[in-house]
């Protein structure tokens, strides 16, 4: 079997027509890459889009202000890529004169920037020859070759980038990489693969023991916490409202928010009305009760309640509603913030 061969030649016929494909620039590349961790294509490209249109090139994303890139930001999650992604855009123009390196060793010394990410820029911006291993490549070739390693395991990671590598076009890696990354997404996908009509359904291992679905092997599994967040719009009779800024380390870092009282268990309206008494002197007190939100990350569960006060007396450090709107914040103070329209 020519693995290769058959996979850009697939390729060929069912790429997507994707806008970092139509470059070679390592920067644009990058931005793309950062952009789809985590994040399906059709939710990334928009915001692919937006960047590039705000920041065409390093220099001007490097120059641009946090709380811009943030914003910007909002809704993907995960807001440690952003700041890593300005910080790295920084980085790039003080020690590499703003062109942003394309090479795989250079560009695994800057932050954000992982093996696969870096095998990635390479391969697409310089035809470098070093292979992708991401999740769509491990489930690909433990399928395709059955390898039943528990790929949690760091060991079972090397073995797969020794594979990949084995198997890499070195005359066409930017093609080879991009085959595969697409097979994964679009044909050998992680439910119900449509099998019967596969390039390599007369070679593939996983396929003739009939273990596709029990493929790749992982036993580890995240421990989820859960976490009870009272989030309070609170305001004066002027319209002057509290945000604050998280600067501890954490999801939502750099990000603004509404006062919030964190519990250890789910609070009713009274037992919230009493803690904000504690608090502050309170001329009015509303409970969204239509708005509770069930927020689901990778390792916690937030489980999410909405109020509102008026104050007696007026705030002084503070931001209109208008204001408040054009903060960087979590997606779901966001979704809030839309739905109560004050």
């Amino acid at each position: 079997m020519n693995f290769s061969k058959k996979l850009i030649s697939w390729y060929q016929q069912n790429k997507r027509d994707l806008p970092w494909r139509n470059t070679n620039d390592a920067y644009k590349i990058w931005l793309s890459e950062i952009i789809l961790q985590q994040t399906r294509v059709g939710q990334g490209l928009p915001y692919y889009i937006n960047f590039v249109t705000a920041f065409p090139t390093v220099k001007d994303l490097a120059n641009a202000d946090e709380q811009k890139v943030l914003k910007l930001w909002q809704g993907l999650g995960y807001y440690s890529r952003a700041r890593n992604l300005h910080f790295t855009a920084k980085f790039v123009v003080e020690n590499h004169q703003g062109i942003f390196p394309n090479t795989y060793i250079e560009l695994l010394k800057l932050k954000g920037i992982g093996t696969y990410t870096a095998a990635a820029i390479a391969s697409f911006s310089a035809n470098e020859p070093v292979a992708v291993v991401d999740g769509n490549v491990f489930r690909v070739l433990s399928r395709v070759f059955n390898v039943t390693y528990d790929i949690s395991l760091n060991s079972t990671k090397t073995y797969f980038i020794e594979l990949a590598q084995k198997l890499l076009n070195t005359t066409e890696p930017n093609l080879h990489n991009q085959a595969i990354m697409e097979f994964g997404a679009l044909q050998c996908v992680p439910k119900k693969p449509n099998c019967s009509d596969c390039v390599f359904n007369d070679s593939c291992e996983a396929y003739k023991l009939k273990i596709v679905s029990e493929l790749p092997v992982k036993f580890k599994k995240i421990k989820v916490t859960k976490r009870f967040l009272n989030y309070v719009l609170i305001h004066d009779a002027f319209g002057n409202y509290i945000m604050n800024k998280r600067t501890e380390n954490g999801i939502w870092k750099n990000l603004y928010e509404f006062p919030c009282v964190e519990s250890e268990k789910e609070l009713d309206e009274n037992e919230m009305l009493l803690q904000l008494k504690k608090l502050y002197k309170i001329k009015k007190f509303q409970y969204f009760d239509a708005f509770d939100v069930l927020h689901k990350l990778s390792h916690q569960h937030l489980n999410i309640k909405f109020y509102r006060i008026e104050l007696e007396e007026i705030i002084e450090k503070s931001y209109t509603f208008s204001e408040l709107k054009q903060l960087p914040v979590p997606i779901v103070l966001h979704n809030f913030i839309e739905k109560i329209g004050i």
